[in-house]
């Protein structure tokens, strides 16, 4: 119900195009075909749907920015100066990343369906592979890529020695990723005999046996891979925890200190760039 219009006040006219007359609008109703005007209405819901769903993730970052303050590290870490001459050589650290991030995904997967008991290890593998959906296909990516993980990590190496990145100042980082490479390298070891088929098994007999060999430590830490003087029950659980928990925990730790100092550090440029000279220094030399 509308109230009535005091007297000796005049409403104002609408703007020019802002609501058109009766007259028109019957007019635009009998000229425009009903299909277009039903393709330019669902035109205009799929672009306010659009707007809307691109809208939530950003508000979600925004949110997450705003609690944490994680811009200027992430600006730090994406967007730093890097030396002239850089090539594909420098990937082999993040390469070596990757594949231990795939080793971790799979692991997961493959930790769901086995068995840490000496009866029922080779049972579940045998399981995992035959039985289980895509089994097969993941416990081949976990066991080929703890190979490639193996001689990438070897690769990254040989590139940081050769090209001297591990003189000052990056010496602690150095120290590091020769940590990394020896729990790279005792990850694989673990690893290797949880199938518990007769090769692992007396292949890591033989693996045992070498660190028995080693002077003052080696026997305490034969026993200490055993659980004991001998290989038992005891030995593959401690092997699979060793390997699903106690090394993959420092892994990640230490990756961690590592990627921090390339960040704070910097990586160096090739030996066969030389770094240019200021003018000023160039002028005395001259």
């Amino acid at each position: 119900m509308r109230l009535p219009t005091p007297p000796g006040v005049r409403r104002k006219p609408p703007r020019p195009g802002s609501r058109p007359s009766k007259n028109g609008a019957r007019a635009n109703q009998k000229t425009l075909d009903p299909k277009l005007l039903k393709r330019q209405q669902k035109q205009t819901r799929r672009q306010e749907l659009k707007a809307a769903a691109l809208e939530v993730p950003i508000s979600i970052i925004g949110w997450l920015d705003e609690r944490t303050g994680s811009t200027p590290f992430l600006r730090a870490f994406l967007f730093r100066k890097t030396p002239r001459g850089n090539n594909w050589y420098y990937t082999l650290g993040s390469a070596t990343l990757f594949a231990f991030l795939n080793q971790a995904v799979t692991g997961v997967f493959l930790a769901m369906y086995y068995d840490p008991s000496p009866t029922q290890a080779y049972g579940s593998i045998s399981h995992i592979t035959n039985d289980v959906f895509l089994g097969e296909f993941v416990r081949g990516m976990h066991r080929w890529g703890a190979t490639v993980m193996v001689v990438l990590i070897f690769m990254h190496m040989g590139r940081v020695f050769f090209f001297g990145a591990y003189k000052y100042p990056r010496e602690l980082n150095w120290i590091i990723g020769v940590v990394l490479l020896i729990l790279t390298l005792a990850m694989a070891f673990t690893g290797y005999l949880l199938p518990f088929d007769q090769r692992s098994f007396w292949a890591t007999v033989v693996g045992v046996n070498i660190n028995a060999s080693g002077p003052i430590l080696g026997p305490y830490l034969a026993d200490f891979l055993r659980g004991g003087s001998e290989f038992g029950a005891t030995t593959l659980s401690r092997f699979y925890s060793i390997h699903m928990l106690l090394i993959p925990a420092l892994i990640v730790v230490l990756i961690g200190a590592h990627i921090y100092l390339v960040t704070k550090l910097g990586t160096t440029a090739p030996p066969w760039i030389k770094a240019e000279k200021p003018r000023d220094l160039a002028q005395e030399e001259i």
